[in-house]
């Protein structure tokens, strides 16, 4: 009963994200959401007690999205020295590939963090003037703690470490 209840809470979830990415939260109802699902609105209010707890469920969920690609992200690094010498290292500065590789390493996670960001916008769930930028300073904040993390093999202290970061960051663009 209780994965079932959770599965439906979820889908919940997720189809109030669709509804106010499409109307905003302000102007989303709780039937919008009730029709979006297809039951009736009593049915919602069984799993949450208003909309605003709904909408702070899908921040929860956007918010869990962006920190498990950057975990993800640094956890993978850490496993990959060769790469971070090839992108990092001075020393390798005059080849040309190891430039064309940086470049195009580093666009195509600034737009991959860029789009989580623009999706969290159009929902209403972030406050980002500017996604690019938002987008190239979590990027810089994720390379900062890169030194550290190949000192240390430590992974829960890695977890720390990005939350920390991870709830400056997002604390300061998530609506409340």
């Amino acid at each position: 009963m209780v994965v079932v209840k959770t599965e439906i809470r979820d889908q919940i979830v997720s189809t109030a994200a669709q509804i106010f990415s499409r109307f905003g939260f302000k102007k989303t109802t709780m039937d919008d959401i009730a029709k979006g699902m297809r039951k009736g609105k009593s049915s919602i209010y069984y799993y949450f007690t208003s909309k605003e707890e709904i909408f702070e469920a899908v921040v929860e969920k956007e918010a869990n999205l962006l920190r498990s690609y950057v975990l993800t992200r640094m956890k993978g690094f850490q496993k990959l020295s060769n790469i971070h010498e090839a992108l990092k290292s001075d020393y390798l500065n005059h080849l040309d590939f190891i430039h064309q590789m940086r470049e195009k390493y580093d666009n195509e996670e600034i737009s991959v963090v860029e789009e989580i960001l623009q999706s969290g916008v159009k929902k209403d769930v972030f406050r980002v003037e500017n996604c690019h930028i938002a987008a190239i300073a979590i990027i810089t904040a994720m390379k900062g703690l890169e030194i550290p993390l190949l000192w240390s093999k430590e992974t829960t202290n890695l977890e720390f470490q990005l939350d920390s970061v991870l709830n400056v960051l997002l604390y300061g663009i998530v609506k409340k």
